[in-house]
């Protein structure tokens, strides 16, 4: 008898890491997968086909055509309202729910080490409502249904979150909330949930490439490997922690050796 298929939700999954996550999950052949996009609904539809491409390439088998296996659903993550809709649309369309990458974050690029730059409370007031509260809103919607499947739910933060740098001072101290927040809702919701980070260092996303190319090449030649992370070595490590039944609380630095 198969195994029942998984189900994830990746949040910010148009581009970037979350496309590069869904690419992954999708590789298993096991996993149906919802693509959550804010804007870019060109981008979510061209990842839906190379996901119904790489299924075709790596299918276990397992039959189901009253359900799709991919699909993309508009949403903002910023809107509570949006988001729980968004989770409901997932169940009613999957089945359940099993797997959840709440990938979405917030910055505006300033100098780290300026203090006048950092004093914005505008920063400060976005910083925290996407990077924090917005990760916590996304758990309760999914709660009851992560519960029922005994599933994973898996945020991104920051390596900025585990040694000052970054983007900015707000950017990095909410990225180091969000590695606190995850602590606590894995003791909190365990042991049916299990609730992890992943804290990737700089990565040539659009994200990424908005830094000035200097600077690129400081933290690269900083990195004890000498080269920077990618978004697929940040999938790998979210598949490798939505199969893992033994990690919950854990925050994975993927980051090349910056933070050594």
């Amino acid at each position: 008898m198969m195994d029942v298929p998984r189900v994830a939700l990746v949040t910010g999954a148009s581009r970037g890491v979350g496309a590069a996550v869904a690419r992954a999950l999708a590789a298993q052949g096991n996993t149906r997968i919802v693509i959550n996009y804010h804007n870019n609904a060109t981008a979510a539809n061209q990842l839906i086909t190379e996901l119904r491409e790489l299924r075709s390439q790596s299918s276990d088998g397992t039959v189901d055509n009253q359900r799709p296996w991919f699909t993309a659903i508009q949403a903002d993550m910023a809107s509570r309202a949006e988001m729980t809709q968004l989770v409901q649309q997932t169940v009613d369309q999957m089945g359940r729910l099993d797997i959840v990458v709440s990938n979405v974050g917030w910055t505006r690029m300033t100098d780290f080490m300026n203090l006048e730059d950092a004093d914005n409370e505008a920063d400060w007031d976005r910083c925290f409502d996407v990077n924090v509260k917005s990760h916590f809103r996304l758990f309760r919607a999914c709660q009851p249904h992560l519960e029922s499947s005994e599933g994973v739910f898996i945020a991104t933060a920051s390596v900025a979150g585990v040694k000052p740098s970054g983007s900015s001072l707000a950017y990095a101290v909410t990225k180091a909330a969000l590695i606190h927040l995850v602590k606590g809702l894995a003791v909190i919701a365990g042991p049916k949930i299990r609730v992890n980070s992943v804290a990737p260092g700089v990565l040539m996303t659009d994200w990424g490439q908005g830094f000035p190319a200097e600077k690129i090449q400081a933290v690269q030649e900083k990195n004890v490997l000498k080269r920077l992370a990618t978004p697929e070595d940040v999938a790998e490590l979210v598949k490798f922690l939505s199969i893992s039944r033994s990690i919950t609380g854990m925050n994975a630095v993927i980051d090349a050796g910056f933070s050594l």
